[in-house]
């Protein structure tokens, strides 16, 4: 087993070793072909293959996330959609600036620009003024067709749930260092969390929020803001390298479960 694999590949090549499962990996472990029988199950960046794909569209997507969110009534973080100007002006329309203008003005405290799709806090923007605004555009705009624009909150605590079904598999905080952001790219530490309030809360917050979208197998990061907790984002791909760090059996009973879930559906 290469040390240089991500833990997700990692963890697979070990669930597979004990099943008999014949593993293939290919494109640099972002694709992984898992052979058992006659059937062949398949994961994807970090995609273990239990979603359908109007739920793992929906979660990679920020805006429709919160869109389908609010339409169940879960508590979210609004992300409005702005798509790239290059598309054309009969699909982004004239007014597109004004539109961030105004949610910038709307938000005397500031906005967060960030692209609509993507993970760990990459081309991530804290915007109080117009210059800051633009440069922000710019930024997400040349790596992706559309952004999203949330007022900015602050945000007491974050804690990420991983959930399958609607099973809390894992729950923890992410204490964040010196940077604005959670990310745990961005230094932010995993905590976890054991039964408490916080933790039935945020599951249960997740659980929800999981149904609303019929995603099966996601981290769910939810925050709290002025004492009540919202859902910030839907993760369809469950990746938990740095948590693996600190809790490497956890990790890897995490995936177990998962594809037990996996092969269970194709037996």
């Amino acid at each position: 087993m290469a040390s240089s694999e991500r833990i997700f590949v990692q963890a697979i090549r070990r669930y597979c070793a004990r099943h008999g499962i014949a593993v293939d990996v290919r494109a640099g472990g972002w694709l992984i072909a898992m052979h058992l029988g006659e059937e062949r199950r398949f994961a994807f960046g970090y995609d273990i293959g239990l979603n359908s794909a109007i739920a793992h569209r929906l979660a990679n997507d920020k805006s429709a996330t919160a869109e389908a969110l609010a339409l169940a009534d879960v508590a979210c973080i609004p992300h409005h959609l702005f798509l790239n100007p290059k598309l054309g002006s009969n699909v982004v329309g004239p007014a597109w600036r004004d539109d961030m203008l105004k949610q910038l003005h709307d938000h005397p405290q500031g906005v967060v620009v960030k692209p609509n799709e993507g993970t760990s806090g990459r081309s991530v923007f804290k915007v109080t003024m117009e210059a800051e605004l633009d440069h922000a555009i710019g930024e997400v705009f040349a790596m992706s067709t559309g952004l999203v624009i949330s007022p900015y909150v602050a945000i007491e605590d974050e804690v990420r749930v991983v959930l399958l079904g609607d099973v809390p598999l894992v729950v923890y905080s992410k204490q964040r260092g010196t940077d604005w952001r959670h990310n745990l790219d961005a230094g932010a530490k995993p905590v976890l969390l054991e039964h408490s309030e916080v933790r039935t809360a945020c599951a249960r917050l997740a659980t929800n929020a999981a149904r609303a979208i019929g995603i099966t197998f996601a981290s769910i990061d939810v925050v709290c803001v002025d004492g009540d907790w919202r859902v910030l984002e839907i993760n369809s791909g469950v990746m938990m390298e740095a948590l693996a760090k600190l809790h490497p059996e956890l990790v890897q009973a995490t995936y177990d479960a998962a594809l037990d879930r996996v092969f269970g559906e194709a037996s």
